[in-house]
């Protein structure tokens, strides 16, 4: 009686052997699929941090690009000097000065140039100043001389305290203008350079006939960074 009870016992315990065939994860294949995981999605973290950056950086490009050009599109229906007075110099007691170059006096703002060496020297940006003494006019600009507004999300207009629009913000369009050979447009002449008639058919050319080579340098400054970011030049010439 005895052994048939113990047969019967027998028969009613778990197989060992058959509990340790059960299909499971040891925690050496657990902490393995943690580090493959990990690894998968530290990865795509990364790929779309830099798809991030990239799509800032083409988006900055494309306005910088789009700046300049609009710099170009104003200047290209301009003269090249000083249509009533020219370029030309001026001597007075022993020495001899320039004049035409540069914005003139009664000329304030982008719409009041009107040749494109009125433009050397000068930053269109927001920095609150409204005067030529420091070579800075409200800007960026559009190819008519108006201010290029700051956008807000809805699609309106920033304005500032009066209810004028903001100008567009952390961005700069800095121009400058060069006397070049005829030549060699990257050889750079001085303002007031001529260049004599050589006896071989060469006439010269006068103080105003040179070529000018036009470079506009378009900036971002970001509202945590503490200087200005070249973002794009652009250069032509203007024949």
């Amino acid at each position: 009686m005895r052994s048939s009870s113990v047969s019967t016992r027998a028969r009613l315990l778990p197989d060992r052997s058959a509990l340790s065939r059960r299909p499971g994860f040891t925690l050496i294949e657990t902490a393995l699929a943690t580090i493959i995981v990990g690894v998968g999605v530290l990865a795509l973290v990364e790929s779309q941090q830099a798809f991030i950056k990239a799509n800032s950086w083409s988006t900055h490009s494309a306005t910088a690009t789009y700046l300049a050009n609009e710099i170009r599109e104003l200047t290209r229906r301009l003269p090249r000097h000083d249509p009533v007075n020219g370029l030309y110099t001026q001597s007075s007691g022993g020495s001899t000065t320039l004049r035409g170059w540069g914005a003139e006096s009664a000329e304030t703002m982008a719409q009041d140039f009107d040749d494109v060496d009125d433009f050397d020297g000068i930053t269109f940006r927001f920095d609150g100043t409204t005067g030529l003494g420091d070579n800075d006019l409200p800007g960026p600009i559009d190819a008519f001389g108006e201010i290029i507004p700051e956008i807000n999300g809805d699609g309106t207009a920033a304005l500032d305290a009066n209810g004028d629009p903001l100008p567009l913000r952390g961005w700069s369009q800095s121009v400058e203008v060069q006397k070049v050979a005829p030549t060699n447009y990257s050889t750079v002449a001085a303002n007031d350079a001529v260049l004599p008639a050589d006896g071989s058919g060469f006439t010269g050319l006068a103080i105003d006939q040179f070529p000018l080579r036009v470079t506009v340098t378009v900036r971002f400054r970001g509202v945590y960074d503490t200087q200005d970011q070249t973002v794009a030049v652009v250069t032509w010439i203007v024949p």
